[in-house]
């Protein structure tokens, strides 16, 4: 049975390597070298050199939605896996209906982004308006705090489950022995338990890291970038790829600023999540 797919594996692997190159490789390819190139269409362009980046990085929008792009992530990595993971210890801890509880908080993330995002804005607009407060679209600390609150509901269920596979993971007999050794709850958890899930730590901070700085729905539907600076094409809780989909949106001269911009983003994304996963890797604990 082993001896055709090994003389036939290039054709097993031929339809997966064919979309790959035609859905993500070559469109990304593409996507660089329009970057180079001024254009109004896909078919009318021409080479202009790094005037993109000397534009994307002169835009004082771009520059803006990066550090507020950077304080949510940060928040929001903090919040997301300090609670997903207090959900998963406590939901191994053998109490009764842990399984429905495992359900009931995975459930949001089966809901749309831009569906929750529309959602949540009634719910904030009717808690300020109830507290006599301005209104979500008119302040900005009202909008970093409401996208908080929105993608923690919605992720916190989805990296519980991956904590909880790590905390299952766990040998028994280990924490036995530091049990007889005379550890501890809060001595087991910190010595133990966390080394020892440390793998899901790096799987759960990647992707909030990575979901953080791509985040684009919840953001359209709750805020779109509201409050705006006047006078200005700036806005206040605008993340980067919402304001890269508007950069390309301003007309046709600014198509390839938002190209240069996107490039940019994927630099910085794919760098982050690479220093992140070789900083919690070398904290793994090899069982």
């Amino acid at each position: 049975m082993r001896r055709p797919i090994r003389r036939c594996w290039p054709l097993f692997l031929l339809p997966t390597a064919l979309a790959f190159c035609i859905g993500f490789l070559y469109p990304f390819l593409l996507g660089l070298y329009r970057s180079f190139c001024e254009f109004t269409s896909p078919v009318d362009y021409h080479w202009a050199g790094f005037s993109n980046y000397f534009r994307a990085f002169a835009d004082e929008g771009f520059r803006r939605a990066f550090g507020f792009t950077a304080a949510y992530a940060v928040v929001s990595i903090l919040i997301i896996n300090i609670c997903a993971f207090a959900l998963a210890y406590a939901l191994t801890q053998k109490l009764r209906g842990s399984n429905i509880f495992r359900t009931v908080f995975f459930m949001p993330n089966l809901i749309g982004g831009i569906v929750l995002g529309y959602i949540w804005k009634l719910i904030f607009d009717a808690f300020l308006r109830s507290a006599s407060l301005q209104p979500l679209l008119t302040n900005a600390t009202y909008g970093f705090w409401g996208l908080v609150i929105l993608v923690a509901w919605q992720q916190i269920g989805y990296m519980m489950i991956i904590y909880i596979a790590g905390l299952q993971a766990i040998p028994d007999d280990m924490l036995e022995a530091a049990k007889i050794d005379g550890a501890g709850r809060w001595q087991t958890l910190w010595h133990v338990t966390i080394p020892n899930v440390m793998p899901s730590v790096t799987i759960c901070v990647f992707l909030t890291l990575t979901n953080s700085f791509k985040l684009f729905d919840q953001n359209l539907a709750l805020t779109n970038g509201s409050p705006q600076i006047p006078g200005t094409n700036i806005y206040k809780t605008e993340m980067l790829a919402l304001h890269i989909f508007k950069t390309n949106g301003i007309g046709n001269n600014w198509k390839g600023v938002a190209q240069a911009e996107a490039v940019i983003f994927f630099i910085l994304v794919a760098a982050l999540a690479l220093l992140q996963l070789r900083a919690t890797r070398t904290k793994e604990v090899q069982q």
